[in-house]
């Protein structure tokens, strides 16, 4: 199982970024959004410049209903890809904010 070797590399790895954002995707995908939910917010604590992390996290906030949260993250995330110069995630987060706002 995916998941099992993920947790598996973690274990030897525990300060991948990618490894946590990864469980976090598989956990989503076994439907189990509030371990999914934990996990991005383990990543967004411990390394807040993992761009990556942002539009997943508040695409899953938005999936639960806390729009005003996701609302935030997406801002953070905004944030963080102009400091990084990340001209893709960040037309990525400011079109899914905007989105949000417009729903």
């Amino acid at each position: 199982m995916r998941l099992e070797q993920l947790e598996s590399m973690l274990s030897e790895d525990p300060d991948n970024s990618f490894l946590h954002f990864a469980i976090a995707k598989e956990y989503e995908k076994l439907d189990q959004l509030d371990t999914a939910l934990q996990k991005y917010e383990y990543l967004l604590s411990h390394d807040p410049n993992y761009v990556g992390l942002y539009y997943h996290h508040a695409k899953l906030l938005e999936e639960l209903g806390e729009d005003e949260t996701a609302l935030e993250i997406y801002g953070k995330g905004i944030a963080i890809a102009k400091a990084q110069n990340d001209l893709h995630a960040l037309s990525e987060l400011q079109n899914a904010k905007m989105n949000l706002e417009i729903s």
